[in-house]
């Protein structure tokens, strides 16, 4: 959790708001006994995973599961998963699964009080910002991200000072407190238009530098960085995957941007979550696909591509596997780690992303 986040949640305790628990009230923990009557409301559920979860461990997640379902419902809540969630909670207690802006966006759209976000914590923020009359829980609050905690808005007022009137583009995967002291936000899959929106010959695209180094190839504009980087992505080599080409020239390599360069150019695709997602679930039965990503999502799209073999060299994300269902659970009876963000500093904020959205619409 960033700086920012300790600091605007003790303001907001110091303002005597009331907290969650105190809003909605706690309930009692439920049963977790594996019953016949879980194991019947879950049998569906487990159709869905049961090639990544043995059947001799179900009864153990299976009880949180129907707990969870149960509960979101008596709370109006809604459950948000990311794409790099397991899969037992993508697929079995999730209401909406998508990209961090895609669950942002839902989170907006969706009829309900409580937002339960099983992402990493800027995700939350970003969720919390574009609803901030919604509350907005996050299971673990230590989840975090290599690359939104590469950079604070102090960095970013100090690029700006150094860099005048050169026009400040930042990634999504950040803090509202970088959100906030940039002119527009971008995803992996707009920053090269984002970019090339600004009349400047030179842009500031921060702060993944490799999303940037790969931006840089599709555009005419100077691209200025910083060296931020994900600790999932970053671990991936040009080596290793020749390494599958050469033991199996059929495989093909789909690439996120967040890359180094040197892997991005010996991919077959390279694009956004979401564009990986359609370009795997789109190949014909019998194809092989290597996902140059977080190893859950692999598990989690097979299910859309039943003929597709999904090659795995897994890198996990240290920080979404924090997020699990005992403490989706918990979220839900305790009402606990409610994500704040400061007003004035979430105005600004929303005012980046949404410059995004609508350059994205018009």
């Amino acid at each position: 959790m960033t700086n920012t986040a300790v600091e605007t949640s003790k303001s907001k305790a110091d303002t005597g708001a009331l907290s969650a628990a105190d809003r909605f009230g706690i309930v009692e923990m439920p049963s977790l006994e594996y019953s016949e009557e879980v194991a019947r409301e879950t049998a569906p559920l487990y159709e869905k995973v049961k090639h990544h979860i043995p059947e001799i461990e179900w009864p153990v997640h299976a009880p949180y599961v129907y707990a969870i379902n149960k509960l979101k419902k008596e709370r109006n809540a809604v459950i948000l998963a990311h794409n790099y969630q397991t899969p037992e909670i993508f697929h079995c207690v999730a209401d909406f699964a998508g990209d961090s802006l895609q669950l942002a966006q839902q989170a907006e759209k969706v009829d309900a009080d409580i937002i339960i976000q099983c992402g990493v914590h800027f995700m939350a923020e970003t969720s919390k910002l574009l609803s901030p009359e919604k509350t907005v829980l996050i299971p673990d609050m230590k989840a975090g991200c290599s690359l939104a905690e590469s950079i604070t808005g102090e960095d970013v007022r100090l690029l700006r000072e150094a860099n005048p009137g050169v026009p400040i583009v930042t990634y999504v995967n950040t803090s509202a407190d970088v959100k906030a002291e940039s002119d527009i936000c971008c995803t992996s899959s707009n920053a090269v238009r984002i970019v090339e929106s600004f009349e400047s010959d030179t842009v500031l695209l921060i702060p993944d530098e490799y999303l940037a180094q790969n931006v840089a190839k599709e555009t005419s504009k100077k691209i200025l960085t910083w060296k931020g980087h994900c600790e999932v992505h970053e671990r991936f080599t040009a080596e290793e995957l020749l390494a599958y080409k050469e033991a199996d020239p059929a495989i093909q390599i789909v690439a996120h941007p967040e890359c180094p360069t040197s892997v991005t150019e010996v991919a077959d695709f390279t694009g956004s979550t979401s564009g990986m997602i359609d370009y795997a679930t789109s190949q014909k039965a019998g194809a092989k696909v290597l996902l140059v990503t977080e190893c859950s999502m692999a598990s989690n799209i097979e299910t859309e591509a039943p003929g597709v073999e999904f090659i795995k060299p897994c890198n996990l994300c240290p920080h979404m596997k924090r997020i699990t269902l005992p403490k989706i659970l918990e979220s839900l009876v305790y009402m606990r780690d409610e994500v704040v963000v400061d007003p004035i500093m979430a105005e600004k904020a929303k005012h980046a992303v949404e410059r995004m959205v609508n350059l994205k619409t018009n």
